[in-house]
């Protein structure tokens, strides 16, 4: 008998199926790193979706919720007396102004996340932490316009960094009382960054660059570790100095300032 001749195709068939084969396992090796990856904890969805938030009669507390109420907490503690310093110190109406507007947006604040921590039965700090105290005692030891340069970059930097927080939180959590302090935060922190850019002496490229060397994810924890908790029916209310009020400047459309000849 004659060999059957090879049936057409079969070869090509193999070889095709080898191929999908192939392709397959690719498209899996490529897929689940991505998959995998969103299930990761210490990605932003797991910080606020994790296993530490609890519930409250206000809605889910998340991690990254009681965080936030901790940053407002803080920004107050070296904010204010950094407006202090601005009123007495700062060589310009804009930056007294500026001075003026940190001491009444925290002031403000501060009896609002007082009360929100009270509610939810969070510990606050009643210390800046190690970075803001350096920040104070720069600015401490400036004077002229070295002060007015270092105290409008400073907290323009610290402002911008907070700003990004408070969107994150008004637009993931699911706690009423957080999500309104998010609303005030975000009003008052807008209208500080606009104050201290009327200032004429933010040096915004150097800001880009402190922005984007600086950007990191979400906090897994409290940014307070080294500072000093309070319960919540402890904690010292922030209560600033008499000082004059002024008005606020028009948006800045010269150069700063310092770039002006000293007598």
């Amino acid at each position: 008998m004659r060999p059957r001749p090879p049936v057409k195709g079969r070869g090509i068939f193999s070889g095709t199926g080898v191929i999908v084969v192939g392709l397959t396992a690719t498209l899996a090796a490529l897929v689940f790193p991505v998959w995998s990856y969103a299930d990761r904890s210490g990605t932003t969805a797991a910080n606020v979706l994790s296993d530490q938030t609890v519930a409250t009669q206000y809605g889910p507390l998340s991690a990254l919720d009681k965080d936030f109420v901790t940053r407002v907490r803080l920004a107050g503690l070296w904010e204010l007396p950094a407006g202090q310093q601005a009123e007495e110190k700062g060589t310009t109406a804009a930056v007294r102004t500026a001075g003026q507007h940190l001491i009444d947006g925290h002031t403000f604040l501060d009896e609002r996340v007082r009360d929100v921590a009270a509610r939810l039965g969070l510990p606050l700090p009643n210390q800046p932490n190690a970075q803001q105290q350096q920040w104070l005692a720069t600015l401490n030891a400036a004077t002229g316009v070295d002060f007015d340069r270092k105290f409008a970059n400073i907290l323009r930097l610290a402002h911008g960094k907070v700003f990004t927080v408070v969107a994150q939180v008004r637009a993931t959590t699911q706690n009423s009382l957080v999500r309104a302090l998010a609303d005030d935060a975000n009003t008052t922190v807008l209208d500080h960054i606009k104050v201290l850019e009327a200032t004429g002496y933010v040096d915004f490229a150097a800001l880009a660059r402190d922005m984007a060397a600086s950007s990191t994810p979400a906090p897994t924890s409290s940014p307070a570790a080294s500072a000093p908790f309070a319960d919540p029916g402890q904690v010292v209310p922030l209560t600033p100095s008499v000082s004059p009020t002024y008005s606020l400047p028009p948006p800045a459309s010269s150069p700063p300032p310092s770039t002006q000849p000293q007598p």
